[in-house]
């Protein structure tokens, strides 16, 4: 079963570097489950919102345009692990960020196509 855990978020200055990770402790990173993974982010009062997705082999990312330019997200599968690189940060980076899983199929960036969450990791950027 697919069980993500999130980790790396914290409180940073405006135009600092996290690196956000997620793990699959289920180990089920080869199945059909997790071949797309994604980033998401919620803040207070608003919607969760696409940040960022790959595929298994990594050929193909996909990100918002919030985000273009200075968030990477990266994948080892050996490891069952999800990255996701935030540069430049700006304070409306901030939010409670999820990792999720998904098999193949369209509308890489809509949060209700992921079968799978983990329980998010807070990023708070000050000014």
């Amino acid at each position: 079963q697919v069980q993500l855990v999130e980790s790396g978020g914290g409180l940073v200055q405006a135009g600092a570097s996290l690196r956000l990770s997620c793990v699959d402790s289920g180990r089920t990173f080869s199945s059909s489950s997790t071949v797309y993974m994604g980033w998401f982010r919620q803040a207070p009062g608003k919607e969760r919102e696409f940040v960022a997705a790959i595929t298994w082999g990594g050929a193909n990312r996909y990100y918002a345009d919030s985000v273009k330019g200075r968030f990477t997200i990266s994948r080892d599968n050996a490891k069952n692990t999800v990255y996701l690189q935030m540069n430049s940060l700006k304070p409306e980076d901030t939010a409670v960020y999820y990792c999720a899983a998904r098999s193949p199929g369209t509308e890489v960036t809509s949060a209700r196509r992921y079968a799978y969450w983990g329980q998010g990791t807070q990023v708070t950027v000050s000014s």
